[in-house]
C-alpha cells in the first residue's frame, strides 16, 4: 500500500481529542466547520500554527500522519495562495472514512506557544 504524508495544524483542544483517540483519529468537525483540511507540507502547517492557532488559542501544534494514497485520489489538491499553500478539502461527513484510512499514529512534529522566547 502506498502512503501519502499529510500535516494538520491544530489547537490545544483538538490535540487533546486526538490524544484521547490513541493518536489514531481526528475529532468530528463542529457544525460551523463543513470541511476538514489537511495540508500537503509541513511549512504550510507551521505557518498556520504560528499565524492563526497561537494568536487564537495561545498555542499551536503541527501533526503529521500517513493516509492510504488510493483513498486520497478522490480529493483534489486545492491551492489557496502561494506555492506552499496546498491542502485537501475533505467534507466533514467524510471525516470518519478519512480517519479509517490513516495508517499508523498521528504524531506531533512542532509545538508553538504564545509567550515562548
Amino acid at each position: 500500500m502506498e502512503l501519502t504524508t499529510l500535516y494538520r495544524p491544530v489547537g490545544p483542544d483538538e490535540l487533546v481529542l486526538i490524544e484521547q483517540s490513541g493518536w489514531k483519529r481526528f475529532p468530528p468537525r463542529r457544525p460551523d466547520q463543513p470541511i476538514f483540511y489537511p495540508v500537503m507540507n509541513e511549512a504550510y502547517a507551521i505557518q498556520i500554527s504560528v499565524e492563526w492557532n497561537v494568536p487564537a488559542y495561545g498555542s499551536g501544534f503541527v501533526t503529521k500522519f500517513s493516509v492510504n494514497s488510493d483513498f486520497l485520489k478522490r480529493y483534489n489538491i486545492e491551492n489557496v495562495g502561494g506555492d506552499i499553500h496546498n491542502e485537501l478539502w475533505v467534507p466533514a461527513e467524510e471525516l470518519e472514512e478519512f480517519n479509517d484510512n490513516i495508517v499508523g499514529a498521528i504524531e506531533v512534529t512542532q509545538r508553538y506557544y504564545k509567550d515562548a522566547k
